[in-house]
């Protein structure tokens, strides 16, 4: 009996440790993957094309339209060096070692930074600090910044400053649920991509995808 305990917690052990949550797992990882928002990737990936790509962005919309997945995919291709055209879509490799930090978070000239709890002026103090610094590999650090509206009325003075005189090397990605919040003169400094809530069928439509794939009756 106590054998075939060992034996059956193993195999939790070992469920639990290979088991990715599913809205991780079929995050977005390319532009092809994002549903619904396709002016907003496709002036991205003009952008990046054209080598026209702007110092600050600011994507709004409601939660879970994909704000800091567009955020994420931009910074891999803004850094993938094997990246390519297919079917008009540009692809990352996601194999090289920037795409694979990038993916894992661990990057260290890509930083996402939560607004909600580095909302003072002492963190973005540090951001200024930091981005002086050329990255650690490639040409450009970017910086994300989740629920950017939460940002204290000082911490958007000291980002403003950066803002006026960016570092050739630095791109601000910004994203926000309340773009009403954030001062004028930010905004006037941002791209500002206003993302599309989902309509009933897309969500249907990438149900049966992910359910499909999953097994999932």
């Amino acid at each position: 009996h106590r054998d075939l305990h060992l034996s059956i917690r193993r195999q939790r052990q070992m469920c639990i440790r290979d088991s990715v949550v599913l809205a991780r797992k079929w995050r977005p990882s390319q532009f092809s993957d994002i549903v619904g928002q396709g002016h907003v990737v496709r002036t991205v990936m003009n952008a990046i094309r054209t080598e026209r790509v702007h110092q600050a962005y600011l994507m709004t919309g409601s939660r879970g339209i994909g704000k800091t997945s567009i955020a994420r995919i931009f910074a891999k291709a803004m850094r993938c060096p094997n990246i390519k055209t297919e079917n008009d879509w540009l692809v990352s490799c996601s194999e090289c070692p920037s795409c694979k930090e990038i993916a894992s978070g661990s990057s260290v000239d890509v930083i996402e930074i939560d607004g909600a709890s580095n909302n003072g002026v002492d963190a973005v103090r540090e951001i200024r600090e930091n981005a002086k610094y050329l990255p650690a590999s490639g040409t450009r650090k970017i910086y994300i910044i989740d629920e950017v509206h939460m940002l204290t009325t000082a911490a958007f003075n000291a980002l403003l400053k950066t803002l006026e005189e960016p570092p050739a090397h630095v791109i601000f990605v910004f994203a926000t649920t309340e773009p009403h919040k954030i001062p004028a003169t930010i905004l006037s400094r941002c791209q500002r991509f206003d993302l599309r809530r989902h309509s009933a069928s897309q969500i249907q439509d990438r149900l049966v995808e992910v359910t499909k794939a999953e097994g999932i009756e």
